[in-house]
């Protein structure tokens, strides 16, 4: 049986054509689907929906309501904890992501020669300046963090239940799901597709949450900014250095008549700026790892329904 975990938060006028899609994948997988619908904390009337709507569908299904907005990826992990299928399947409530590729991955999976699949963007139907962003978020990434990860990104996954159970081991707090599968290595498959425009309601997915997830991603995978702040602090060392050779002997030949106000200022504010970048991104550092300290739940979950 495959388990399909939908992570929900302000889909409330998605959910509708959601339940079409997934009765659908139900029909094709002969009746061995098990639905686990997350409800992140959502402001809307999400689970209200689905719990009048749920006992009525033709596929099992899993409500769990969650006690506030812990994030999607906290969502999937406790999504991932209360299904109960051999097959495990990651799908977005908006439906951006084609509801057929859960079926393609399940029918990979069940060859049992891969223990993960995910699903890598070939193309997308968003604005421009999405598209750029995304494509260079990915890029960098890609060339600096994770180097299997694939051009286009990762947003749906699925796996088997001996990937689950190791992916569930990584008890890490802001950290990146995406990222963790391939640290986590085990034999993997890419599946591309076409992400959709969407139809209904608006992305929940702000600027800051945006950020929270790039800084999440890098600073959880590599130490390459703190190694970037040695260099550009090796390199600010010989470039003073050799200034300062050059202002010695400048004066001594007396070329400098009129103290450089202007120059000392701009330097000490250049050197102020870069110590408090320093400051933060060490900073960084340190508050993640004292958040993994504090051993407190993940996502706590309110209240769990099944149908």
């Amino acid at each position: 049986m495959l388990s399909l975990i939908v992570p929900v938060y302000k889909n409330e006028a998605s959910i509708p054509a959601l339940l079409d899609a997934i009765a659908g994948i139900q029909a094709s997988l002969s009746g061995e689907l098990e639905a686990v619908f997350v409800v992140d904390g959502s402001p809307d009337r999400c689970h209200e929906l689905l719990a009048a709507a749920l006992p009525n569908q033709s596929f099992r299904s899993c409500l769990v309501l969650l006690s506030r907005n812990f994030g999607s990826f906290m969502a999937i992990r406790t999504g991932l904890q209360h299904g109960s299928g051999e097959r495990f399947a990651v799908m977005a409530a908006d439906l951006q992501e084609p509801p057929e590729l859960v079926i393609e991955m399940n029918q990979v999976l069940e060859t049992g020669h891969v223990d993960v699949v995910v699903g890598s963007r070939s193309g997308r139907d968003d604005p421009w300046l999405s598209r750029l962003a995304s494509d260079a978020f990915w890029g960098l990434y890609r060339r600096y963090v994770v180097r299997e990860m694939p051009k286009g990104g990762v947003d749906m996954f699925g796996c088997n239940k001996v990937f689950r159970d190791t992916l569930l081991t990584l008890e890490e707090r802001h950290s990146s799901l995406v990222s963790q599968i391939f640290w986590l290595g085990f034999r993997r498959k890419v599946i591309s597709y076409r992400r959709k425009v969407r139809e209904h309601g608006k992305s929940a997915w702000t600027f800051r949450k945006k950020l929270d997830y790039l800084m999440d991603s890098v600073f959880s995978f590599t130490d390459l900014p703190i190694r970037m702040l040695v260099r550009i602090g090796a390199i600010g060392s010989i470039g003073a250095a050799l200034l300062g050779a050059a202002v010695v002997v400048a004066k001594l030949a007396g070329a400098i008549d009129v103290p450089g106000y202007a120059m000392i200022m701009l330097a000490i504010t250049l050197l102020g700026s870069l110590n408090l970048l320093g400051l933060g991104i060490v900073g960084s550092y340190a508050w993640r790892t004292y958040e993994n300290t504090k051993n407190r739940p993940l996502a706590i979950p309110m209240k769990v329904q099944r149908f």
